[in-house]
């Protein structure tokens, strides 16, 4: 699907084409002046930005894949050293982390983006947030995050990401009515304020903001870990999505009906594996090309994340896509026994089991079309059985594997890693050792 597709709903699909097809022409103009590598490109395919006439002209245009960007870093610098401000990286979950280098323009960019997407959440200058994301190890998150509350005028707390039990005393003594960070550790913080006699649910928390992890389900219902969430926080559970890559978010508003595209700072594709476009609302490879970037600009990036947009209206009345939430990522796809599934469905079926705590998967080859998978889990709880938590995965997947337990420590030492945001729960061992989050 791309994003001239998204046209069926009158004249303010059509303003939002006409928008986007003007910021993609300059963007295309910038890149052909600006930027090495897509010089290079632009010279190898015969394109010339001053032709570009119509979006359907987009799927027209070469791909660029998380190997290009490490492979030829350098050459996606698109301005003098000293324009540049705020060095990122991406995590390197799945790979070799890349630089991302920013302008004070890409700042201001970064931060209108995290203010359209929390002012569409609900958030306010008399809202106080705790910022569940690290700010420091060159992140971009967790400076979006400041920057977009900033603009706002909401207060922040900035809590970070490695130690749960200072989130949960920040959240004790600071007592923010918002909180911000990766699902499983805001689930984490309040079990450990249970365990010290606090109830979350009394502690003013009205909405929780959720990163980095998927928190509904395919038909924008909440998934078990958002319903758990919701039952311990007694708040409202909304979702986003991003990257680095792409320095925009697809964030949820207040009617959590899927994460809104910003038609003015981003253009999206769904594609498949050829990189064509799918048909209306079926899933596929999101593909995203940034507007208005001048330190690292980027054309229809693959991001390797599968989902799905919905482009009828919203409750809320907006009526931009909406991205629905991340199915799973082409390169973590696992065959086995004649059954393709995701790493996320069998982390949703462990989601339902109030005994598990923590989890993460190993794949090793077993055939040429084949794979073994085995998933550890974490449980202190003796009634909890290996057999068991395996014939729940098998009803709710199709597929039976081999399941461990260990103690949700082992787990913890093995998922929290200092150069990741969040838990990294997929080892992929099929390719000379590898590991993917």
């Amino acid at each position: 699907m791309t994003a001239a597709q998204v046209q069926t709903y009158g004249s303010e699909a059509d303003e939002m084409n006409a928008q986007q097809l003007l910021l993609l022409q300059r963007h295309l103009s910038y890149l052909q002046q600006a930027s090495p590598y897509y010089q290079k490109l632009f010279r190898q395919c015969g394109f010339s930005a001053s032709e570009f006439r119509s979006l359907t002209a987009l799927t027209n245009l070469p791909l660029t894949n998380k190997v290009d960007l490490a492979g030829d870093n350098r050459e996606f610098l698109a301005v003098a050293e000293d324009q540049i401000v705020d060095i990122c990286q991406t995590s390197g979950t799945t790979g070799e982390p890349v630089t991302i280098w920013q302008t004070e323009m890409d700042l201001q960019r970064l931060a209108r983006n995290e203010q359209l997407a929390f002012t569409a959440a609900g958030i306010t200058r008399f809202d106080r947030v705790l910022i569940g994301a690290a700010l420091d190890r060159v992140f971009m998150a967790g400076l979006a995050y400041f920057l977009g509350l900033r603009q706002i005028g909401a207060t922040a707390i900035r809590a970070g990401s490695g130690q749960p039990a200072l989130v949960a005393e920040l959240i004790r003594q600071q007592r923010p009515n918002v909180l911000v960070g990766v699902p499983s550790l805001l689930l984490l913080v309040a079990r450990q304020l249970e365990e010290r006699g606090e109830a979350p649910e009394h502690l003013g928390v009205e909405k929780l903001i959720c990163i980095g992890e998927p928190v509904r389900n395919e038909d924008l219902s909440l998934s078990p870990i958002g319903v758990a969430l919701q039952d311990c926080w007694s708040a409202q559970i909304l979702g986003t999505y991003a990257s680095t890559e792409m320095a925009t978010a697809f964030a949820d508003c207040t009617a959590g009906c899927g994460g809104h595209l910003l038609p003015e700072l981003l253009v999206v594709e769904i594609v498949d594996s050829r990189g064509s476009p799918v048909p209306l609302g079926d899933p596929g490879e999101v593909v995203v090309t940034p507007l208005g970037i001048q330190g690292t600009p980027l054309l229809r990036y693959r991001t390797g994340d599968i989902a799905r947009l919905h482009p009828e209206p919203c409750h809320c009345g907006n009526h931009t896509p909406r991205l629905g939430p991340i199915l799973g990522r082409r390169a973590q796809m696992l065959k086995c026994r004649g059954t393709t599934l995701f790493p996320t469905g069998i982390s949703r079926a462990l989601q339902g089991m109030d005994a598990v705590q923590g989890h993460y998967l190993e794949v090793y080859s077993e055939f040429d079309l084949s794979d073994r998978l085995r998933v550890v889990v974490g449980c202190s709880d003796p009634r909890l059985s290996a057999a068991t938590v395996a014939e729940l995965i098998a009803s709710k997947t199709r597929v039976k594997p081999e399941v461990i337990l260990v103690s949700p420590e082992e787990i913890r030492e093995k998922t929290n890693r200092p150069e990741s945001r969040k838990p990294v729960t997929f080892f992929d061992y099929r390719k000379c050792g590898s590991e993917q989050d």
